[in-house]
């Protein structure tokens, strides 16, 4: 069988000690592919683990003070007085193969205070939609997002994970999340008429922001990755949506809201493709590399460049290059 690429440690990795226990007891939190899941798995079975079913998760495994819960989306959590040791001198070495554990500062577990997360899906990909989404959470619905296993959407290479988060992310966050999705046609006259893609992201988290404080009007503060100059969702926003803390930095993914909605967007996106491919009949790569350029190609050949302003974003260059037109010019 082939390997995967072991994903890096999440933001949250590490060591983190819990105040109220008097520093007793640990939790560690890493990203695992599915082979490093099965190899632990065989290793605490050999040692006589007590396993059982874990919601949205492979396994939950325990003996003695420790626990281990692996997740579907890759999420491996440790927990109990036993962490040092199950980390150091088995997690660790066999496993992840590497020897950081306690090595970095060790820092207070996250409250998740009440927010809303933005994020979107589809900026990079010449074929199909661009989508937004956004999470409301707070201290209930946030603990439950993380245990659910929400992160980076990037982080998730499995289509049919993403559906299963997403699911559950609607459950958990009861009717407080919204999703806008922009169709290539949309897209196009949106991009022809604004001209610039920061500009077309704003608009997009701006509505997102605007839909979500519709159904949770108190929100305090919104959350979204940076993209560009920080005024330019702010500028987007309407009147709701003005009266509201607007914060942005890079990696936002990292907090659980965002994280949910980069989930929530994915989804769409990857629901907005499938619609396309039902309707030309063919397989649409992602991203913008050679493989989407033969499928371009193919499109091209089979009904005109006129095919492009259905299917993907104008502005690409591969437009341009396979066309000759100007970037985001469409058939007359």
């Amino acid at each position: 069988m082939r390997m995967r690429r072991r994903l890096p440690p999440l933001s949250t990795a590490g060591l983190r000690w819990v105040s109220d226990v008097e520093k007793k007891c640990a939790s560690y939190v890493c990203v695992v592919t599915p082979e490093q899941v099965l190899q632990l798995e065989n290793l605490l079975r050999d040692r006589g683990w007590t396993f059982s079913d874990l919601p949205y998760g492979y396994w939950k495994a325990s003996k003695e003070k420790t626990h281990v819960a692996a997740y579907r989306s890759g999420k491996l959590t440790v927990q109990g007085g036993g962490t040092a040791d199950f980390v150091s001198f088995l997690l660790e070495p066999e496993v992840l193969h590497t020897f950081t554990f306690g090595q970095e500062e060790s820092v207070p577990a996250e409250a998740v205070d009440p927010h809303g997360g933005v994020d979107e899906s589809g900026k990079g990909d010449f074929f199909g939609p661009l989508a937004v989404a956004g999470v409301y959470a707070d201290g209930v619905t946030g603990p439950k997002l993380r245990e659910l296993g929400c992160c980076d959407s990037k982080l998730i290479g499995s289509s049919r994970r993403i559906f299963e988060l997403a699911a559950g992310i609607r459950e958990i966050a009861r009717g407080q999340y919204a999703t806008v999705v922009l169709r290539p046609e949309t897209y196009n006259r949106l991009y022809a008429g604004i001209g610039n893609l920061n500009r077309l992201l704003a608009w997009g988290h701006a509505r997102v922001i605007e839909n979500l404080l519709e159904l949770v009007p108190d929100c305090p503060r919104m959350l979204s990755d940076k993209f560009g100059d920080e005024k330019l969702i702010r500028r987007a926003l309407l009147t709701r949506g003005r009266g509201i803390r607007m914060e942005q930095r890079t990696k936002a993914e990292s907090d659980v809201a965002v994280a949910a909605a980069s989930i929530l967007a994915r989804e769409a996106f990857l629901r907005g493709m499938a619609v396309l491919e039902r309707e030309f009949g063919m397989s649409f790569p992602r991203g913008a590399g050679p493989q989407v350029r033969a499928a371009a190609e193919q499109l091209l050949k089979q009904h005109g460049p006129e095919v492009f302003g259905r299917c993907a974003k104008l502005h690409f260059k591969t437009y341009a290059e396979l066309t000759g037109r100007p970037v985001g010019e469409e058939e007359p």
